[in-house]
């Protein structure tokens, strides 16, 4: 593997424009443009249709964002990634999640990645902008950046490392469920803290409250589900029992990245004998912390090239051995790939400085 430290830019050469012609300026025509704005009722009717939307997604995967050599954003690989999550029946993304190392980001990144993707994408698929924090004052703001740029909806977190109380929980989420749209996380194994019953009942009740993305298991996804609260497994283990069985909306995924359509098709429709199939490659994508696997995945598929950001490092060549033999079990399901190799250690960059 190589270390590098900072990666380089070169500066775009400039040119002298050509001064232009006064006669044909003179001569040029003003052609008149009328403003066509949406009336209040479109874009209620707008906003409806895409929160009715929202509230129906089955398969969302949080999708991973690949690097070049320099560190930089491979928007090339990116986009390709997510023309494969729309044509395997995904409805939609999150963008700058755990697995997208929205963590890595800086917000110029976190925000222009959104923005990229409700450009290129926010037509064929919902996106939800992972704009959470442990500062109130920065998740505002980040959520606020994000509804700007067009985001769908946003996705928060409970603060973490510096915790808070219940009563904080509540006019935390409180203040960025008033900025739009939002799917509440809930993953004690990374916050240190769990969002109780309790919590949620009250959130519940306002009107931008999406539902939950719960990790805590089905259990509890069903509790919700009896209260008519939405949930999507956080745990692409147990995602298809979570929605079958429990009364889960659907599942935000990890495996997706890889098998979009197989994952769609889980989630539409109860399939125990394709889970049961996957559970392998599923706890070998999560044999260390998360996006470690799905990032050695996808560099070994050649979906991203085989680059890192620190403190992130591929899995060891010996699993990546094991994991080659998972994947080409299910080749024929990973979109676009031709091949699928174990990759040397020297493969890999890793990148300090971005």
């Amino acid at each position: 593997m190589s270390l590098q430290g900072a990666g380089t830019s070169t500066l775009p050469s400039t040119t002298t424009p050509c001064p232009l012609n006064r006669s044909s300026q003179r001569q040029r025509r003003r052609i008149p443009v009328t403003a066509v704005l949406a009336t209040p009722r479109e874009v209620q009717i707008q906003k409806r249709s895409t929160l009715e939307a929202l509230q129906a997604a089955r398969t969302i995967t949080a999708v991973k964002t690949p690097y070049l050599e320099n560190g930089r954003m491979d928007l090339e690989s990116y986009d390709r990634l997510l023309e494969q999550q729309a044509l395997g029946g995904v409805e939609g993304v999150i963008v700058g999640g755990t697995t997208g190392e929205g963590q890595l980001m800086n917000w110029d990144e976190h925000i222009m990645l959104i923005s990229h993707t409700v450009n290129v994408f926010g037509r064929n698929l919902l996106v939800i902008g992972n704009t959470g924090s442990n500062s109130t004052r920065e998740a505002l703001h980040a959520t606020e950046q994000g509804f700007a740029v067009g985001m769908h909806a946003s996705l928060q977190i409970n603060p973490y490392y510096g915790k808070t109380s219940m009563p904080g929980l509540v006019r935390h989420f409180g203040a960025v469920l008033d900025e739009g749209p939002a799917i509440i996380y809930n993953v004690p194994g990374r916050t240190g803290q769990d969002i109780p019953n309790d919590v949620v009942y009250q959130l519940a009740t306002h009107p931008n409250f999406l539902g939950v993305k719960e990790c805590t298991g089905n259990q509890r996804i069903q509790d919700y589900a009896n209260q008519g609260i939405r949930c999507w497994s956080g745990n692409d283990d147990e995602a298809h029992a979570a929605r079958h069985e429990f009364g889960g909306q659907g599942v935000i995924s990890v495996t997706s990245n890889l098998l979009p359509g197989l994952y769609s098709r889980l989630m539409n429709s109860p399939n125990p004998e394709l889970m049961d199939s996957l559970q392998a490659l599923v706890a070998w994508l999560f044999c260390e912390p998360n996006p470690i696997g799905v990032n050695t995945a996808m560099a070994m598929c050649g979906m991203a090239k085989p680059v890192f950001r620190l403190p992130y490092v591929p899995l060891s060549y010996e699993q990546r051995v094991e994991g080659a033999k998972l994947l080409r079990a299910v080749a024929e399901h990973l979109p676009g790939v031709t091949d699928i190799k174990v990759l040397d250690d020297d493969d890999f960059i890793l990148i300090g400085r971005h």
